[in-house]
């Protein structure tokens, strides 16, 4: 990402908060260890917002990793707040991301965020409009040296080439999968320029067909249909970089044991066809 070299595992930390990332988790001290496992595994790619919880995420990531050791890189992202209902309000005007950021700066306890994602859309898909006003806010708190490098979430091809007006940018994070491949044009057009595409919901939005699919080429393979799901995605294109999140070492280490799958040709043209 930019001048930044992370492992193509990352570590996605929404499920260090509480039950749909809003209050503190249940077991503070697993959080913290699921963290420092996943640098000793050799991630150097940690995904946040401080609107997970809110701030019980960016908290628990600096009881945990800081004093940052070097090589790891925190990206977090902007855009949304946390309503006292759990909601999930929209904040994308000036001086809300300013805040954010400010936040975002406090609570992990840094000068300078290496990435700041600018939330466009909704949860799950990108939204019709102009980014313009937003993503240049943020293009300038990069640069008075708050902001590291900036990147886009929930955007479609069109919002990244408007963005692109404005300032570079080095990593898109869009919903995508094996059976939700809408982004297949963006992903080879961000590869040709250099820019990261980090996919989140990998097993997210499959029908039961599908999802029978994927367990069948997993039994077949002897490991679980979420190793196959994101050995599937790094074979995808170069630029693919996955941030899957658990709140177990456990499943942490299957994660990460991902990125040594390999998919044989057979298999690998089965679970292409699922998209298709």
């Amino acid at each position: 990402m930019g001048d930044l070299t992370v492992s193509r595992v990352g570590y996605g930390a929404m499920q260090l908060a509480g039950p749909h990332a809003f209050g503190p988790p249940a077991d503070r001290a697993a959080a913290v260890a699921v963290l420092r496992e996943a640098v000793a595994l050799g991630v150097t790619h940690i995904d946040t917002a401080d609107f997970y919880g809110p701030h019980v995420t960016n908290e628990i990531i600096r009881e945990a990793l800081h004093p940052y050791p070097a090589g790891v890189h925190v990206v977090t992202k902007v855009g949304a707040e946390r309503g006292a209902d759990g909601s999930w309000p929209v904040a994308r005007e000036p001086h809300q991301l300013r805040r954010a950021v400010e936040q975002n700066l406090e609570h992990l306890g840094l000068d300078r965020l290496d990435v700041v994602n600018l939330r466009a859309g909704g949860l799950e898909r990108p939204e019709p409009g102009s980014i313009e006003r937003p993503f240049a806010a943020l293009a300038r708190m990069q640069d008075e040296g708050l902001i590291r490098h900036l990147g886009l979430s929930t955007v479609s091809a069109d919002q990244v080439a408007q963005a692109q007006q404005i300032a570079p940018v080095v990593c898109v994070q869009n919903m995508y999968n094996i059976a939700n491949r809408q982004d297949d044009p963006l992903i080879d057009s961000l590869a040709e320029q250099g820019i990261a595409f980090v996919p989140y919901f990998p097993l997210g939005g499959f029908s039961p067909i599908q999802s029978g699919r994927l367990d069948a080429v997993a039994a077949r393979l002897g490991t679980t249909p979420s190793a196959v799901a994101q050995a599937w995605l790094l074979r995808r294109s170069p630029n693919v970089l996955l941030i899957p999140g658990t709140s177990s070492v456990a499943h942490l280490r299957e994660n990460v044991a991902a990125a040594d799958l390999v998919l044989p040709d057979a298999e690998l043209a089965e679970l292409d066809a699922i998209g298709a």
